[in-house]
């Protein structure tokens, strides 16, 4: 295959550049849309009662639709700077994504559709629909990642012959169970900055029960990686890499010690430099593969064999750096108008 040696240094680095953005858009989003689809797996076991139900829909309500804009994004980066990456990945996982995708439209619409009947049926149907809606993307996610991060069956020409249930190894439910785990815990987190009363309480409590799970599934799931996967081959060859493994270890550690304090935004933010370091341990790891694969590694999709050319490659970048800030400065207003701790005035049904 060809390599950048051969089309040009330039190229190269645009590439690497654009590899760097994929895996940053992709941590952004899980650390975004983490929350609430965490806060929405909660949602049948911790509110007891009509309004504390719709207090926790209320705590991700005016975030949800924009922090979906980072797996648009993130989708589209990988469309536009690694076309054939992006084709063979949407191929290759096309049922999981399906379900992904079909998973989140019925969370969005059960977020407008609950409140528009006057039933009891009618709301416990959305609210179910909202809390599958919700766990099923974080257990998609962590599946096809690991699965990414583990190497799929990849031919020759780069095809995959991974089907869905190929996909459900033990390796990659594992990832799926994991990534359940830390999205539960960040939901956790965020509904202790937002609510109050008992609801807080509550949350709270699954918390402080839950930090411990989640080291314990981190650590294991570390070694299941270092036996199922090449990740660490990049560590061991550039050691300075393990500065970014360093990111998720000082992330729960400053969870559990903010979480004592009951500084709960500092226990968020500690959740999410911990989601951001895991997925950055996972990009570094594959590096410079886009897409591994296994059990034959000269199959994998890579920068150099997957990048679109340096034109689009710059035409992106300069399209990014204008509108990159754009995207976080409303972001930015939405976290800070909104971001407080809710009120009875403040839940809306």
């Amino acid at each position: 295959m060809e390599t950048f040696v051969e089309t040009g240094t330039v190229h190269y680095y645009l590439a690497v550049t654009w590899f760097i953005l994929w895996g940053v858009l992709w941590a952004v989003y899980f650390i975004l849309d983490g929350f609430d689809l965490g806060a929405g797996t909660l949602h049948p076991f911790l509110a007891k009662t009509e309004e504390e139900k719709r207090a926790i829909l209320n705590a991700t309500g005016p975030f949800w639709d924009g922090n979906e804009v980072w797996l648009i994004t993130a989708g589209g980066v990988t469309f536009a700077a690694f076309p054939y990456a992006y084709a063979q990945m949407f191929s290759g996982l096309y049922t999981a994504l399906w379900l992904l995708l079909f998973a989140l439209i019925v969370r969005g619409v059960s977020f407008e559709f609950r409140s528009k009947v006057e039933s009891v049926a009618w709301r416990k149907t959305w609210d179910i629909c909202h809390a599958v809606g919700s766990f099923l993307p974080a257990l998609l996610l962590g599946v096809a990642f690991a699965n990414i991060f583990r190497g799929l069956p990849l031919d020759e020409t780069g095809f995959s012959q991974a089907g869905l249930f190929g996909l459900l190894n033990p390796y990659g439910l594992a990832g799926g169970v994991l990534f359940v785990i830390i999205f539960v815990m960040h939901g956790a987190l965020w509904l202790c900055i937002r609510t109050t009363g008992d609801l807080r309480g509550r949350a709270e409590n699954v918390a402080v029960k839950l930090w411990p799970v989640q080291v314990v599934l981190t650590v294991l799931f570390l070694a299941y990686t270092a036996v199922e996967t090449q990740l660490f081959s990049n560590f061991f060859l550039y050691p300075a890499l393990f500065v970014i493994l360093a990111l998720p270890v000082a992330g729960l550690v400053l969870m559990r010690v903010y979480m004592g304090a009951r500084k709960w935004w500092m226990a968020w933010g500690a959740s999410c430099m911990y989601i951001g370091g895991t997925t950055m341990f996972g990009v570094a790891g594959i590096f410079p593969a886009i897409i591994p694969s296994n059990p034959n590694p000269g199959n994998s999709l890579t920068i150099m064999n997957s990048a679109s050319s340096p034109l689009t490659l710059s035409i992106m970048l300069g399209v990014v750096l204008v509108f990159l800030p754009v995207i976080i400065g409303y972001q930015f207003w939405a976290y800070k108008t909104f971001a407080t701790p809710m009120g009875e005035g403040d839940i809306h049904y």
